[in-house]
């Protein structure tokens, strides 16, 4: 895997920078309730050197009745103020399941025009295995001005969507499980539809990633990808449970040099809740 500040970085990369002054950690861990696990006791528990906490539950917009939607600049910038996170700062993003939640926090950062970001491969657990050096206590932060302004062109919302199932222009690539995608499997959420929208392909997030939890190498993401049957000389779109597998579609994408994507920020838990859209199941 190539090392890249803007996308991936390995174990051995961040063990190398992890003593550079403008190099800031987050821990942005994050679980379904199914998963019985406690991301902030955890990371008070053990953590890397450093690594600051973010909930992404709590850096959303809270106007909305959707979980974790991005949220407006003004709160992102603050709350990575807060953090002693800014302008200048390389940032590098973990969470505990390997490659689950950090690709969110770094799609964040994209959002809001900071291309400074990149992802742990294979997160803290790869971490942990090679002995790498935790701690458990917060780093002492001191705020630090950020400057943002919102990429929208990189977020979708289900008007959007409806269109594109309508008129075309984009693929839709969902990257929840198989059963979830094809309607077999019940939602994690109460009160959603089963199945997909339409047209969509199923890019399952996992498919993505080696046993190990870091991400294959190009030619096993592109067989990914064109095995769905998304062309990936095509604008895409990239959708999941609630826009947080989605995001690790959207840097895999990164990772190819497809730049024309997009998040569905509300992803199933909009479409799946709104009797209004049409929805499909079985395979596409």
């Amino acid at each position: 895997m190539t090392d890249d500040p803007q996308t991936l970085v390995s174990t051995e990369w961040l063990g190398a920078h992890l003593s550079d002054p403008d190099l800031r950690i987050i821990d942005a861990s994050w679980y379904l309730p199914q998963m019985e696990r406690d991301a902030r006791a955890e990371y008070d528990l053990c953590h890397i050197p450093g690594a600051r906490f973010v909930d992404i539950d709590d850096l959303s917009d809270e106007r909305s009745e959707l979980p974790h939607m991005a949220p407006p600049v003004e709160k992102f910038t603050s709350r990575m103020r807060s953090l002693g996170i800014g302008d200048g700062h390389q940032v590098v993003v973990y969470d505990g399941a390997g490659l689950f939640s950090a690709a969110r926090v770094w799609w964040l950062f994209r959002l809001m025009g900071n291309n400074d970001a990149a992802v742990l491969d294979g997160g803290f657990p790869k971490w942990r295995a090679e002995n790498r050096p935790v701690e458990d206590t917060p780093p002492v932060s001191r705020e630090r001005n950020m400057t943002a302004q919102r990429r929208a062109h990189l977020v979708k919302d289900a008007a959007q969507i409806a269109a594109v199932v309508e008129r075309g222009g984009a693929q839709i690539a969902d990257a929840r499980a198989p059963e979830r995608f094809r309607g077999e499997a019940p939602e994690p959420r109460p009160g959603l539809r089963k199945g997909h929208i339409p047209g969509a392909r199923n890019v399952p997030f996992a498919t993505l990633l080696n046993p190990d939890g870091t991400m294959k190498n190009e030619s096993g993401l592109r067989a990914a990808f064109e095995g769905a049957g998304i062309e990936l000389t095509k604008p895409i779109v990239t959708s999941c449970g609630s826009g947080v597998t989605a995001a690790v579609l959207s840097l895999a994408l990164e990772r190819l040099g497809h730049r024309d994507h997009a998040l569905y920020d509300g992803s199933w838990a909009e479409w799946g809740m709104r009797e209004d859209l049409d929805i499909e199941t079985g395979d596409t």
